[in-house]
């Protein structure tokens, strides 16, 4: 042992762990933790590495006669996770986290901006879109619980519209949420395609005017309310054998009103 270990050593030996001590209270607590940090990750998914910034809450629980928590074992945590970030790695860390900390259970929130490439239908232009991505895992009772939720922009075509309309119809922006939890591993990607796929066209970063009229004629012939969406959403997901449950939410931003339409299909088991 070096002189600066051995200094080391015997200094950590002389600090009081009060963190540690007996709490004489009795009340247990049920999330303690750290909220809100700002921490970089490489989120590898489908087909995509990127570098992006997640917002983190990470929590556990704490017995009544322990009177703290170790906080800086969550950031030595976070330490060795960032670099290779993924969904499957996710699944693994409240576990990890309740064990670090010496607690029956954990909580574990991430936010984060994820982007994806795509090309515009015609002309093929490349672009980035971004969407917001939360992870939550919860470990209880020996049992780790995943989900995660996925907003996805689109755009919607009013059915009604169009109907009663001599010519054109109004179409708005929409928003798709997905929330689902696991029962296999799934990518962020196939989520997003199965929102994108449920409305009335999809949202580029990039169009070139072929693409707009492409677009513009795909949704005209492809109209759809907000309850039709949430629907179509909800039947994808319910044949797809790697969800335990869903929640599907689709808020129409109208164009020719100064509400939003809402629509919602929980299926959260």
């Amino acid at each position: 042992m070096t002189a600066v270990l051995k200094i080391k050593h015997e200094l950590v030996n002389q600090l009081e762990d009060v963190q540690a001590s007996a709490d004489r209270r009795c009340l247990a607590i049920q999330k303690v933790g750290i909220k809100d940090l700002s921490y970089p990750i490489i989120f590898n998914d489908k087909q995509n590495n990127q570098q992006t910034r997640a917002t983190c809450n990470m929590y556990v629980s704490l017995a009544a006669e322990q009177r703290g928590t170790h906080m800086s074992r969550f950031i030595s945590l976070m330490n060795k996770h960032y670099q290779t970030f993924n969904v499957e790695k996710f699944q693994t860390l409240p576990k990890e986290v309740a064990r670090r900390l010496e607690a029956d259970s954990s909580k574990i929130e991430f936010n984060f901006t994820y982007f994806r490439w795509k090309k515009a239908p015609i002309s093929g232009f490349e672009s980035a879109m971004d969407y917001n991505v939360f992870l939550t895992g919860e470990y209880v009772d020996g049992k780790t619980e995943t989900l995660i939720k996925v907003e996805v922009p689109v755009t919607s075509l009013c059915p009604c519209s169009k109907n009663i309309s001599d010519y054109g119809a109004h179409n708005q922006r929409s928003l798709i949420t997905i929330t689902v939890k696991l029962k296999q591993l799934i990518w962020v990607e196939d989520i997003i395609e199965i929102a994108e796929k449920s409305a009335s066209a999809e949202v580029f970063g990039l169009l070139k005017r072929e693409d707009e009229k492409y677009l513009t004629e795909h949704a005209y012939e492809n109209p759809k309310f907000v309850e039709d969406i949430v629907r179509d959403v909800s039947l994808n997901l319910q044949n797809d054998d790697r969800f335990e449950g869903f929640i599907v939410e689709t808020e129409n931003f109208e164009s020719i009103h100064n509400h939003s339409a809402y629509a919602m299909i929980d299926q959260m088991s």
